[in-house]
């Protein structure tokens, strides 16, 4: 019984005989007839060199200097002027949107706020320092909120306060009012 099965196996796979000859005519009939038409490459136009001449300038690749707003001190008398002769705290380089409160702490009785900017950079602050873009000064840290009080510049030469705040729920990027 056993070499019967073997008998028929072997049959079998005489059988399964790999007959690709015709295939391999067809292929290459295909090969002879077929005409081969590859399109010559295009010619390009030779353009005038630029000649980049802003090298005194600063890179439009590199992050801008410390280059503050500058404001025109137009005063009038009789309205409210920020103080332009003080020297400008590190949080005074982000819009108030740059900025974001991460957390509290009290220390030797004093309130601290916690304040990310959207670089990444941790700043600590208290009431009397400045932040934003528009001399913001801290009124006060309480109950998880900074309140703080622009000057924005009404254009006929006089200032106006607005009243603003910073809490954990505002994330950097956002508008707070």
């Amino acid at each position: 019984m056993r070499c019967l099965s073997v008998f028929a196996l072997t049959l079998v796979l005489c059988g399964c005989n790999a007959g690709i000859e015709d295939l391999q005519v067809y292929i290459a009939e295909v090969k002879q007839n077929t005409p081969v038409n590859i399109e010559p490459y295009p010619e390009f136009e030779a353009k005038p060199t630029f000649i980049y001449s802003a090298l005194e300038l600063r890179s439009p690749f590199q992050h801008p200097r410390n280059m503050g707003v500058e404001v025109k001190q137009i005063s009038q008398p009789n309205c409210a002027q920020p103080d332009f002769s003080r020297n400008k705290q590190a949080l005074e380089k982000f819009g108030i949107d740059a900025l974001s409160v991460t957390g509290f702490f009290t220390s030797n009785g004093k309130k601290w706020a916690l304040i990310q900017s959207n670089t990444g950079s941790l700043f600590k602050v208290t009431k009397g320092d400045y932040l934003g873009l528009f001399f913001g000064k801290i009124d006060s840290i309480n109950n998880g909120v900074v309140s703080f009080t622009e000057m924005l510049p009404d254009g006929a030469g006089c200032w106006q306060k607005k009243q603003a705040t910073l809490t954990m729920l505002s994330k950097a990027g956002e508008k707070n009012v």
